[in-house]
């Protein structure tokens, strides 16, 4: 994978990065397991606090969607579109998202994007480590966010549907996840 770019960067004097980049496995919970708990800030668009992802699922069935960094496009892309189709408009379950990002980074997503969701505030990154899904950014040493993933979860953070992805960049596959939901 590096290889190619330091050879494009040898010969041309410009450092690249490819447009898609394949993600090593991911070892992360499947249907039928129990999810990880994990405790963070949870952002609303008024106020955050810390909170058990348990004391969520306690309310009720849970999308948890891992995106990337807030302000990057395939975030803004993945909430816009879980705008458009509507699943903040349901009684049957609660979308929550998860990213590095910081409850300030969260609050400004929220109220710029019009997401009706809380999301929790996770900048070192150790709840991806927990679920299998961590992705060290190219080019960023040190730097990790989670890789994209959703975990339809019951009120026993029992997973439904998982959907992580194998690539970079990769989008969910919505139709999928819709189909897993109505069979809630």
């Amino acid at each position: 994978m590096h290889s190619e770019r330091d050879v494009v960067k040898r010969l041309t004097g410009k450092r690249t990065v490819p447009a898609v980049v394949d993600l090593p496995p991911a070892d992360h919970p499947e249907g039928g397991e129990v999810a990880p708990d994990f405790e963070r800030p949870l952002v609303t668009d008024e106020y955050w606090e810390d909170a058990a992802l348990s004391a969520v699922t306690d309310e009720g069935q849970v999308v948890l969607i891992f995106h990337p960094m807030d302000g990057a496009f395939p975030a803004t892309h993945v909430w816009n579109e879980i705008r458009d189709r509507g699943w903040f408009r349901t009684d049957d379950y609660e979308v929550v998202g998860l990213s590095i990002s910081t409850p300030y980074e969260h609050a400004d997503l929220i109220e710029d994007r019009g997401i009706d969701a809380r999301l929790f505030s996770d900048p070192a990154n150790g709840v991806a480590e927990r679920y299998g899904i961590v992705n060290d950014l190219d080019v960023m040493a040190g730097v990790s966010e989670p890789r994209p993933g959703v975990f339809v979860l019951d009120g026993e953070r029992v997973v439904q549907h998982t959907w992580v992805a194998s690539e970079w960049p990769d989008f969910p596959d919505y139709d999928g996840i819709e189909a897993a939901l109505d069979d809630l």
